[in-house]
């Protein structure tokens, strides 16, 4: 992985975009995330890089998990290069085109965009969401990022093995869902917020948290990058670790439009980019190897994401929003 030059160009990228978030702040962070407000700017950096160190960690327990199992390479379930880099192309103006419509249809009906998480979700609301707005936003994720491309695809021909919606290995593929999950609840619940809740907010909030999570950003997700993208990564770079590491950009791209993230001046602007690049690329990575370990996009959905950590994370949220008691 080292001797890789896309390991050592995203290295780079990492540490420079890390450093260039001083300058760019003046000492004073400008993005609104509550639940890190009362840290400082130097607390947020070295915050995304015990991030990536997690996820470092959690796909060294992965690869252990999976190293005595035999892995369909993805390439092949791609088509040849000239039409995977033509899906490629053609996928991204599509989801280009979705975001940004979406933060335009957002404005005007809650006065801030839709984007791949709700406002509040893992970083604390910045204002009150109705319950109207948490079904348009999953609806709209899920079928913009997720129905439409996984029926225009089928349509070309792809089966459900050639877009990674197939398990070759189910009782491997559970053993590495169940651990990862676990890893990444114990991690949640560390932090309180779903232990506060009664049994019934546990159990209804829960429930809700989880369909409209799923619909929302874990379905898109698992659809728009695992599915259709990963493959096509994998058969036009040749290389697992690009694979990996553009499956992790890729996940912090459908992020750009986060509720916190700050439009309105180059500099805020910038530090958006990076913010979302340090935030999102370590859980994309975990994401991203998930799937090339096991050649199945539901194992990174089960393992690492519909659970934890929307449900264990974001159902104190889901409850606030819905006045569950």
């Amino acid at each position: 992985m080292l001797r890789e030059r896309s390991f050592q160009i995203a290295l780079f990228l990492w540490v420079a975009a890390s450093f260039a978030v001083f300058p760019l702040s003046g000492g004073k962070f400008p993005l609104n995330r509550p639940a890190l407000a009362s840290f400082p700017v130097t607390f947020q950096v070295i915050a995304s890089i015990v991030g990536l160190a997690f996820a470092l960690l959690q796909m060294t327990v992965v690869y252990f998990l999976t190293r005595r199992r035999s892995v369909p390479d993805m390439a092949d379930r791609a088509p040849d290069a000239a039409v995977a880099r033509r899906e490629v192309c053609l996928l991204w103006a599509y989801g280009a085109l979705i975001l940004l419509a979406g933060r335009w249809i957002g404005l005007g009906l809650f006065g801030e965009g839709i984007g791949l998480h709700l406002n509040g979700s893992l970083f604390g609301m910045t204002r009150m969401v109705s319950p109207r707005e948490v079904w348009v936003w999953a609806f709209y994720n899920f079928v913009f990022l997720a129905v439409i491309p996984y029926l225009v695809f089928r349509a070309r021909g792809y089966s459900r093995e050639a877009l990674n919606l197939k398990s070759s290995n189910l009782k491997n593929d559970t053993l590495v869902i169940v651990v990862a999950m676990a890893m990444g609840i114990a991690f949640d619940l560390s932090r309180g917020g779903f232990l506060r809740l009664s049994g019934r907010q546990m159990l209804l909030g829960a429930s809700l948290t989880f369909v409209t999570h799923l619909l929302g950003t874990g379905l898109p997700v698992m659809v728009f990058i695992y599915a259709i993208l990963f493959p096509r990564y994998l058969k036009l770079t040749g290389s697992p670790v690009a694979t990996v590491l553009l499956g992790g950009v890729s996940y912090a791209a459908l992020h750009v439009f986060e509720y916190w993230a700050l439009y309105d001046s180059l500099p805020h602007a910038l530090l958006s980019v990076i913010f979302v690049l340090l935030t999102f690329v370590p859980p994309g990575l975990m994401k991203s190897y998930l799937t090339l370990r096991t050649a199945n996009a539901w194992v990174h959905l089960w393992g690492y994401h519909a659970i934890t950590p929307h449900v264990t994370a974001d159902t104190p949220m889901i409850v606030n929003i819905f006045r569950i008691r």
